[in-house]
């Protein structure tokens, strides 16, 4: 049975930055849980940042991929610079995918941990652009499938798909 690597907020748990959930109520994920596929994580509280914290953006013009190779940086709404913690939710999230045997991520989108086509442009305007977060491009780097929540139907089919053998 491949695992699901899930967004903590995505199932209620109140791990976001402003001390809320973004709780999904789909029916696919109801039988998931009852499956024992998901496997909960929020990369930005498991490197040790607090619920409630300030919102946090990668800079403006940067990518996931910059933040992680030491390029660019993760600031939050006063400024304060939260770089190596982001960075050590994507090792974190890198390693459950591991030590779990997920081949599969549910992330939320938007977010400049788990966005996976969208996060805040960086300028704490509201505005998104298309990017993704620095727990998503780790993931995606370490060969798992990473989706939206707007994607579950397209996960669905890939956990169909990875259990169907193949006919000759």
């Amino acid at each position: 049975m491949d695992r699901i690597l899930v967004s903590a907020c995505l199932i209620g748990w109140p791990v976001r930055y402003d001390g809320g959930a973004k709780t999904a109520h789909h029916p696919l994920l109801a039988q998931w849980a009852n499956e024992g596929r998901l496997v909960p994580l929020c990369p930005e509280t498991m490197a040790g940042l607090a619920t409630p914290r300030p919102a946090a953006e990668i800079v403006p013009e940067a990518t996931a991929a910059d933040v992680l190779e030491g390029r660019a940086a993760i600031r939050d709404a006063t400024g304060g610079d939260h770089t190596e913690a982001f960075r050590e939710g994507a090792r974190i999230a890198v390693s459950m995918a591991r030590v779990r045997a997920a081949r599969f991520a549910l992330l939320t989108d938007g977010s400049p941990t788990c966005g996976s086509q969208l996060i805040a442009d960086g300028t704490f305007s509201g505005r998104k652009r298309l990017g993704e977060g620095v727990a998503a491009r780790a993931l995606r780097d370490a060969g798992i499938e990473v989706f939206a929540l707007d994607e579950i139907e397209a996960l669905a089919a890939r956990l169909d798909a990875a259990v169907t053998p193949a006919l000759d």
